[in-house]
């Protein structure tokens, strides 16, 4: 029998599109191509920063504060990164 391996919510995961505006989390990792993880790493997306939602209308692109930028997200590219929100946020 194999390992079952444990789901987003069980490591307390969530997208960085499903983010609340002013909510704070802390990245986990990329999931896509070479490309976007490469573009995003130097966006700043990097393991354990700190990135906080500024605008987040449930449709279009997210804006989110990452090491004191601003950075237009679209939803596919939010979508693939995994963040862990800080204790005590929803």
């Amino acid at each position: 029998m194999l390992p079952l391996i444990p789901t987003d919510t069980e490591l307390g995961l969530i997208r960085l599109g499903a983010l609340q505006k002013g909510a704070t989390g802390i990245v986990h990792d990329i999931q896509a191509g070479r490309g976007l993880v490469s573009r995003l790493s130097v966006l700043g997306f990097t393991p354990e920063a700190r990135v906080t939602m500024v605008q987040n209308f449930g449709h279009g692109p997210v804006i989110v504060s990452i090491r004191d930028t601003r950075i237009a997200l679209g939803r596919g590219e939010a979508a693939k990164v995994r963040i862990r929100r800080l204790n005590g946020q929803r």
